[in-house]
């Protein structure tokens, strides 16, 4: 059974790799029995060499389809409050509130 959300107070939550998150209102907090990841464990760059981290704000450099829907995203979109993750699909994020898994490779840090 998962808890509450904190902030709007629902019981549509759920658990994924450690955070409990609404369905709701999109808030994630951390698990309690969650293990903490190792800092600095996984070093992931940007098209241009730059080292990304957890919570960068990243902007596209290649026009991108996403698989199974019509949705395209443009080149120059800006991508805030990223996630690092293992595999090959290296960056967690939320674009115009859909949540996706995107290569690091087609991505720029911003400013």
């Amino acid at each position: 059974m998962t808890p509450t959300c904190p902030q709007c107070q629902s019981e549509n939550t759920y658990a994924d790799e450690g955070m409990y998150i609404c369905a709701d209102c999109s808030f994630e907090w951390p698990c309690a029995d969650a293990a903490p990841e190792a800092p600095d464990s996984l070093e992931v760059k940007d098209a241009y060499g730059n080292v990304l981290a957890d919570g960068d704000s990243v902007i596209l450099v290649k026009e991108l389809k996403v698989k199974g829907s019509n949705i395209t995203l443009k080149v120059g979109t800006k991508i805030k409050n990223i996630r690092i993750k293992a595999g090959d699909h290296d960056i967690d994020c939320k674009v115009d509130g859909i949540g996706m898994m995107l290569k690091s490779m087609y991505m720029k840090k911003a400013n």
